[in-house]
């Protein structure tokens, strides 16, 4: 019998906006403080597009860079993944729009599952490739969520930034690679963190503009508790699938949304916050961009070596969960 082929990162990149939106900058936007931002969220700054940048944009730079530390060349690609809520336009792709921009030639599609979209699209890949449907596969999340944000309302405006992360994914061997995926949604949740315009539901409309509808919403309280849940859960279930010990596990990439969420899944799983990466403090939420840009600067900053063993876990609207055990 045939051993199916292992996948695994072949390269990394990524791209965060010049712009720099510090919390004293955001207390001469809105009712907040520097103090209430940082003890209720570890956020100290946000990285924000300028206007006229798309999403497209950002992923071009970052998945460029993927390729070329892949040891490839866009041609090689057969297929293109791309992970966002903010795509260009409603249609066509976004992935197909990067497509172009990079050169490459090969099928491309958009992926919605929130933050958790780079995670779904890294499980997808995972399957195409030890199935040999596709040989090399870009998956990308990438966010300009700063155009969705109501700037005056301080609950949501202190969270979010902009930036893109991708990987190309490729067949590993030595056990490197992929050892399990993990996804995960509960639809019944879907109301607690949205942004309720713009599709068929709300087509746009001089109402729909005037009442804010096109912003993101969210209940932070419930979106907590679930986050928190959801992402113990998912760490749980994904060290069964990959046969590891909480105590095995090198580094956890989470989804980087509020620090208070992380030491709380830290809390639930055991999992000492020394081997929890966290950037959020530099960037907010970047929503699909989060984890696969918490990872390339893991490994950048040598706090994952070859060999060691990474959970990624995230969780995002829909609800959405994911997760993904790695040996590097």
């Amino acid at each position: 019998m045939t051993q199916k082929k292992q996948a695994g990162i072949l390269g990394l990149g990524a791209y965060l906006p010049e712009r720099i939106l510090t919390n004293a900058d955001l207390e001469k936007m809105v009712d907040t403080s520097d103090e209430w931002i940082r003890t209720r969220t570890g956020i100290r700054e946000r990285r924000i597009a300028e206007k006229g940048t798309a999403t497209s944009d950002l992923a071009v730079k970052a998945s460029l860079e993927a390729i070329q530390n892949s040891g490839l060349k866009p041609s090689d690609l057969d297929l293109i993944i791309l992970a966002t809520v903010t795509p260009d336009m409603i249609f066509p792709s976004t992935a197909c729009i990067l497509q172009n921009k990079i050169g490459a030639t090969c099928p491309a599609f958009d992926l919605s599952a929130a933050c958790s979209g780079f995670t779904y699209g890294l499980a997808l890949a995972e399957g195409l490739i030890r199935s040999e449907t596709y040989k090399h596969i870009l998956v990308v999340g990438a966010e300009v969520i700063s155009g969705f944000i109501n700037w005056k309302d301080r609950s949501t405006c202190v969270l979010f930034g902009d930036g893109a992360g991708a990987a190309v994914i490729g067949e590993t061997h030595d056990g490197h690679g992929i050892l399990a995926t993990y996804m995960g949604s509960d639809g019944s949740q879907a109301r607690l963190l949205q942004i309720p315009a713009g599709g068929s539901a709300i087509p746009p409309s001089i109402s729909s503009i005037e009442t804010g509808l096109h912003y993101v919403q969210m209940d932070g309280a419930e979106v907590f508790k679930s986050a928190v849940r959801t992402m113990g859960d998912a760490i749980q279930e994904i060290t069964k699938r990959a046969h590891l010990t909480i105590q095995g596990i090198d580094c956890l990439i989470p989804h980087q949304a509020n620090l208070r969420i992380l030491n709380a899944v830290s809390d639930r799983t055991k999992i000492p916050i020394e081997k929890i990466f966290v950037n959020l403090d530099r960037y907010g939420n970047m929503s699909a961009a989060s984890t696969i840009v918490a990872l390339y600067e893991a490994v950048k900053e040598g706090k994952i070596k070859k060999g060691s063993t990474v959970v990624m876990v995230a969780f995002g609207s829909g609800l959405t969960w994911a997760a993904c055990a790695l040996r590097w």
